[in-house]
């Protein structure tokens, strides 16, 4: 009889974000089906594909259980889930088969590999009111601190960390000669964010000093693969250098550009372009790279936050990137990292001058919804979209990451609350109207005093269309990247509520 390897694949969102994908059951098809995969999300970087079958959730079979029942589990699980897969064919194949999925005659494959060594694991915890939701102690005869006390649906829980689990690093800094009281001071010198490297009992006999082979799947944040194939107008943003800091910046994307439509955002940091790291390159060195790569490039970027807690680690984000590559999950990553890049960052320091004017973008909601995240700060008024979802709703009407939330069908929302606010849009049924303004152009206005309503919007159409004259685009400057500043990180947000909720309970966004 055949034998059938399900795939491992285990995936980490982060607060506000889902896994990327829909859980359905359908009527003229057996078992859990994947669907509607987020193009660049956690469940589609991981490998996921459509028409994929879950036969396990962290472990539990459920092939046999109903669809509210692996929803659950799925929820669950807080913001890290495993999955064990099963392709469409080779599930459909084993069903005509008979063969009993739940016992499989050999062990299953870990992201398309047979065998995987066992990796330390980086865990990132910020505090909550309640703290970490964990102890740690120390044991007679050995070596180290150990992780203890748990608690389940915790900030330590949430973020990969287990009971027994052998504390190695705090913050980048070695402790595994540490007394138990020096641990403890390594971690309140944290203050509100600490980064552990920790590892099992299996694991801890595999390593060795060094993080080359710890794993990043259990971190809230991701650096991000951008795949972008130049247009005739180049890849329509800036590569710049920002006084006072580090690091090559991503500037002034140009609206409807290939980079833009690939996900790169403002004042995303370039980590590496087409695998080679670009920490130490000059400027330079850096546009001569990008320059040499032809008419298409894969860039690894992150974001502010993103960036801030791998160097609370001491960790290169290129980890991310190494751990992708060995997976060896999604074919086109694979194909990414074969094709020539390209890309022509413009160093001119001309800048396009900001129409002081917000949007109207009205959209209908779809099958998926309306296609965006609402986040917020706790305790703080003002929502900003987050996580809108490329080809969606809310994208085709012009709504962009970052943009603040002015009105909602109407309505001044600047002074409500986040819970407010998405009562307001889930309220507003198939049809919604946002008025919005994007962070520059806020500050700017409230800088002058200047009420934010729709008498600004004169000639601005709605769902993103403008109906001014357009410039003369022969006069254009030809610009390669730009991009969307992250919001800052100084306060814990609530978790984002999307918007886009699924309309049937066989059909569930997680």
């Amino acid at each position: 009889m055949a034998t059938y390897k399900p795939r491992v694949i285990s995936l980490t969102k982060r607060p506000g974000q889902t896994f990327g994908f829909y859980l359905r059951a359908e009527q003229s098809e057996e078992g859990h089906l994947i669907r509607c995969l987020e193009m660049g999300g956690p469940a589609e970087l991981a490998g996921m594909k459509d028409g994929d079958r879950i036969l396990r959730v962290n472990g539990t079979f459920v092939d046999g259980l109903n669809h509210p029942e692996v929803v659950e589990l799925v929820r669950n699980s807080g913001a890290s889930v495993t999955f064990h897969i099963l392709d469409e064919a080779s599930y459909k194949q084993a069903k005509t088969l008979g063969v009993n999925l739940s016992d499989p005659q050999s062990a299953p494959v870990v992201n398309g590999v047979d065998k995987e060594t066992p990796k330390p694991k980086l865990c990132y915890l910020v505090k909550s009111s309640s703290g970490y939701g964990f102890s740690i102690r120390s044991v007679t005869g050995e070596q180290g601190v150990f992780m203890t006390e748990v608690i389940p649906g915790g900030v330590a829980d949430k973020a990969g960390v287990r009971v027994k689990d052998h504390l190695l690093q705090v913050n980048g800094e070695n402790v595994e000669i540490s007394t138990h009281d020096e641990v403890v001071e390594k971690i309140k010198q944290g203050g509100n964010g600490v980064m552990f490297l920790l590892a099992d009992g299996a694991t801890k006999q595999f390593y060795q000093k060094g993080l080359l082979s710890a794993t990043v799947k259990y971190l809230p944040l991701q650096p991000r693969i951008i795949k972008v194939t130049k247009g005739s107008d180049g890849y329509g943003f800036l590569l710049r250098e920002e006084p006072n800091q580090p690091g090559h910046f991503i500037k002034d994307i140009d609206k409807g550009s290939p980079a833009q439509k690939a996900g790169l955002k403002n004042m995303d940091i370039l980590v590496a372009v087409n695998g080679m790291q670009v920490d130490d390159s000059s400027h330079e060195q850096v546009v001569d790279k990008i320059k040499q790569s032809g008419d298409k490039c894969c860039f690894l970027v992150v974001d502010k936050e993103t960036d801030q807690m791998y160097k609370k680690g001491q960790v290169s984000p290129m980890l991310f990137w190494e751990e992708m590559k060995e997976s060896n999950s999604p074919p086109s990553y694979t194909e990414a990292m074969k094709m020539p890049a390209s890309v022509q960052p413009s160093t001119s320091a001309q800048d396009k001058k900001e129409d002081l004017r917000p949007k109207l973008c009205r959209m209908e909601k779809t099958p998926a919804g309306f296609g965006f995240h609402l986040n917020g700060i706790e305790g703080v008024s003002g929502q900003y979209i987050k996580e809108v979802v490329k080809g969606g709703a809310a994208d085709k009407a012009g709504l962009e990451d970052d943009d603040i939330v002015v009105e909602v069908d109407g309505v001044n929302v600047e002074q409500n609350t986040h819970a407010e606010v998405v009562e307001m849009i889930r309220k507003s049924g198939n049809s919604l109207e946002i008025l919005v303004a994007s962070k520059n152009v806020y500050k700017q206005l409230k800088a002058k005093g200047v009420p934010i309503t729709r008498l600004l919007l004169k000639e601005t159409t709605h769902c993103g269309v403008h109906t001014a004259d357009s410039p003369d685009t022969s006069k254009k400057i030809q610009k390669e990247a730009r991009p969307v500043t992250p919001p800052k990180a100084e306060k814990q947000r609530t978790p984002s509520v999307s918007s886009s909720s699924s309309e049937e309970s066989f059909d569930e966004s997680l």
